[in-house]
Order: C-alpha cells, then sequence, then structure tokens
C-alpha cells in the first residue's frame, strides 16, 4: 500500500522543513520502507538557478544537471536516493508547461 507524508511549513524559509523531511525519510528507510522524495517550491520561477542566494540560499544540482533547493542534497545524504528534475517541481515549471501546451493547442 502507498502512503504519502507532507510537510508543510508555508513559505517561511530555514524552519527546519528540509532537513525534517530528510530525517523522517531516513527513519522510514530504517524500518524497510521504500522512499521517495519530491520538493514541491511554490515560487514563479522555473528553477531556482536565477534567485539571489541571500533570498532563496544555495542550489543543488543533481545529477541530471537540474539546478533545485538545496533541501534535495539533504534528501541524497539522508535516504539512499538519487534526486533529478523530476524531484522537484516549482510553480513557474508547471505554469511553463501549461503554457507550452496551450501554446501547440494541446487544449483546442
Amino acid at each position: 500500500m502507498t502512503s504519502f507524508v507532507f510537510i508543510t511549513g508555508g513559505v517561511v524559509s530555514s524552519l527546519g522543513k528540509g532537513i525534517t523531511s530528510a530525517c523522517l525519510g531516513a527513519i522510514l528507510e530504517a524500518r524497510g520502507l521504500n522512499i521517495s522524495m519530491i520538493k514541491l517550491d511554490p515560487y514563479l520561477n522555473v528553477d531556482p538557478g536565477t534567485m539571489s542566494p541571500f533570498q532563496h540560499g544555495e542550489v543543488f544540482v543533481t545529477h541530471d544537471g537540474t539546478e533545485a533547493d538545496l533541501d534535495l542534497g539533504h534528501y541524497e545524504r539522508f535516504v539512499r536516493t538519487t534526486t533529478g528534475r523530476n524531484s522537484n517541481f516549482t510553480t513557474g515549471r508547471i505554469y511553463e508547461s501549461v503554457i507550452a501546451k496551450e501554446r501547440r493547442g494541446d487544449y483546442l
């Protein structure tokens, strides 16, 4: 049976949501469960690569070259997983996909 755990703390940075998620993933993995970690970010940028490090923090580059939130680095270190493009979604990336489909005529 598949289960989902959501950790939220609003849009406030530096509360420890990413570390808490990574630690919980490590605990569940130690109990023999298979873990997948996904980060959802509410900002309108497609990725954090063009955001100020003072505003957002450092960027983590995944194995496939995706510039992602630093929390993905925590996930990789705490849980036996490799993160990539499909491990981090932003509102901007979702909007980009919807607009591209609209421009192609997919919604006609």
